[in-house]
């Protein structure tokens, strides 16, 4: 489709091919606008300069740094990024913000163990929930009265909702506002891009994992933000766990029973140092290079891989940060290493 992109395109993203762009004047009046979903909606709408542009650049002021975290495919492990970036950069004690714009799969309240979490509001704004003083999060989560609540809208509402975001929720003054946006070109994409362009994105963190059905999506997102920093993220780069952290079966023809401890004892008797050892595995195909050769190929910086680690996994369904304690021996080392090359001290 010949639809815009980051860069400035308004095209919605179930739009037919030669949209006009919703700011056009020959949006739903153009011959390529004859059986698209949105003909009706573009044609009435109203055209020219938002005026709520003026006040999200003045809401955004207080923002010295916003950050998009996107990727190309859903399931490869951005929000749980977004959320151990978010931990990271409080830790570090700057005053930080994370604002969650995947409309139809809320996951950050559960990363940030808010679930339940109310929004309030005051005179200058809806309050962010924090989950310290110095990291606050906004979520449509928030807003359901039952988590198990399908969100479904069309893409006008959702970005009404991204500009109610961007434009009420009274942050203060902090560092960073890391985005974590839903996958693929979607309409969230397009309406924050638009939104925060005019107050300055400092740059796009892509998460994907190695295999060539991941890679083929992010460079999409590379493509679509053409117009901002981009780096990108190697998740899932391998599992890495504790040998004696691993479980064994016993298969057999009427089903597997579990050898583990059978197996534990057995190499404490006559191998103990292996469980001094981490096992590592492939799951996903990186023969063909991963990300890093994708970054390579299309000039944009590789900024380094994660593996799969169990412990991970499990922090972020407890809600909690993976660099308080040394659980998540495996993928925290790798994540600091990221965020340094990152962020360097102000």
């Amino acid at each position: 489709m010949e639809n815009g992109g980051a860069g400035g395109g308004d095209a919605p993203e179930d739009a037919n091919d030669h949209c006009p762009g919703t700011q056009s004047d020959a949006a739903g009046k153009a011959e390529s606008c004859a059986g698209c979903p949105n003909q009706q909606i573009c044609a009435t709408a109203p055209k020219g300069p938002d005026p709520d542009l003026l006040v999200i650049t003045e809401r955004m002021n207080t923002v010295k740094h916003k950050i998009l975290v996107m990727s190309g495919k859903g399931g490869v492990g951005k929000s749980t990024f977004s959320a151990q970036l978010s931990f990271a950069l409080a830790e570090k004690d700057y005053q930080v913000g994370l604002l969650d714009i995947d409309i139809c799969g809320p996951s950050i309240p559960k990363m940030l163990g808010l679930e339940g979490q109310d929004i309030h509001q005051s005179n200058a704004g809806w309050s962010p929930v924090y989950v310290e003083s110095n990291l606050g999060v906004m979520s449509v989560g928030f807003l359901l009265p039952d988590p198990d609540d399908a969100v479904i809208w069309r893409g006008p509402r959702k970005s009404g909702l991204i500009k109610k975001f961007v434009m009420d929720v009274d942050w203060g003054e902090i560092d960073y506002l890391v985005v974590d946006a839903p996958p693929g070109t979607s309409d969230e994409n397009i309406s924050i891009v638009s939104y925060l362009q005019i107050a300055g994105i400092d740059g796009a963190i892509i998460v994907t994992t190695p295999q060539q059905v991941s890679l083929i999506d992010a460079r999409k997102m590379i493509n679509f933000c053409k117009e901002v920093k981009v780096g990108v993220v190697e998740n899932m780069s391998g599992l890495r766990q504790a040998f004696s952290d691993l479980k064994f079966l016993n298969p057999s023809e009427t089903g597997d029973t579990d050898a583990t401890e059978f197996a534990l004892n057995y190499i404490k008797e006559n191998a103990p140092k292996l469980l001094s050892l981490v096992a590592c595995s492939e799951v996903f195909d990186s023969s063909k290079g991963g990300a890093e050769k994708m970054c390579h190929e299309m000039g944009v910086p590789f900024l380094g891989k994660v593996p799969m680690d169990p412990q991970l996994g499990k922090a972020a369904e407890e809600g909690r940060s993976c660099f308080t304690d040394q659980k998540c021996s495996a993928s925290a080392p790798a994540l600091r290493s990221i965020i340094k090359k990152l962020f360097k001290p102000q």
